[in-house]
């Protein structure tokens, strides 16, 4: 452990931890991408549970993968706030508080000597007492999302099949979990039966259209007229129809009616003489 706290040779060392995370998650992420295609062909080959158990040391390298993408986070905002880093003081100011307690705690579970390094040169400058309350996490001094990342715990099984899917979508290999329902099918259902809330459908070549409506309406009224009793309208003549002829009696009647009607009035006019 450094016998003294140098701020020249801290701020060195962060720019090496962020470079060296910065390499390690590039090389992380393209062993990843080996280990999918891998997965993949199991998949492909039926080989089932062998999936699975690889599926799960995949889940703890992503896990693993953003422990260092949050290294590198602290890393950078204790470059950026350095000036609140160098203060003296017997605890980190608030600022810088957060990035310091999660390198003290973290850095052992990682790989990186220079995080390594870097963590004994906070420890030295805050002492051995606070360092001790921060390894013990105590008061929940340690944020919450990096505890999460530091949790060995087996995945669930849900989240196992989930990876799997993903792999197999990924590499068109067609491949579903126990129970998988596929969204898509439900669409290709309502397509069917309609989006007109299952009203009726008249096509151009519908019977309901096989004659012109016009003619189709005076035929049913002239059924509907014998015995009913009921006055039909007029209903023009449709195209090739010949108008009706009016009736000769009725063309007699209504002279006779008039003539009739006058020699009425005629006598009254002579009563009141």
């Amino acid at each position: 452990m450094p016998a003294t706290w140098n701020a020249t040779r801290t701020k060195v060392q962060l720019r090496l931890a962020v470079q060296r995370l910065r390499i390690l998650q590039e090389k992380k992420a393209a062993m990843a991408k080996a280990a999918r295609r891998e997965i993949a062909t199991m998949l492909e080959r039926g080989k089932i549970e062998t999936a699975r158990i690889k599926v799960e040391g995949i889940i703890n390298e992503d896990v693993y993968l953003e422990l260092l993408e949050l290294m590198e986070l602290y890393c950078e905002l204790l470059i950026s706030r350095f000036g609140l880093l160098d203060m003296s003081t017997r605890e980190p100011d608030p600022g810088v508080a957060e990035g310091v307690n999660a390198i003290i705690h973290a850095a052992p579970r990682t790989e990186l000597k220079e995080l390594h390094v870097l963590r004994e040169m906070l420890m030295h400058k805050f002492g051995r007492e606070y360092s001790i309350a921060v390894m013990e996490n105590r008061d929940n001094c340690v944020t919450e999302r990096v505890v999460a990342k530091l949790t060995v715990a087996m995945p669930p099984p849900e989240l196992v099949d989930a990876y799997l899917h993903e792999i197999a979508k990924g590499y068109g290999i067609p491949w579903h979990p126990p129970g998988y329902v596929d969204p898509s099918a439900d669409g290709d259902d309502d397509d069917d039966e309609g989006g007109d809330g299952g009203g009726l459908k008249v096509g151009l070549e519908s019977p309901l259209l096989s004659e012109p409506p016009s003619k189709k309406v005076a035929d049913d009224l002239k059924d509907l007229a014998p015995g009913s009793g009921l006055r039909l309208p007029d209903i023009p003549p449709t195209e090739g129809e010949a108008t009706p002829k009016p009736d000769a009696a009725a063309k007699k009647k209504a002279p006779e009616d008039e003539l009739a009607e006058l020699t009425k009035r005629f006598e009254a006019l002579k009563k009141f003489k």
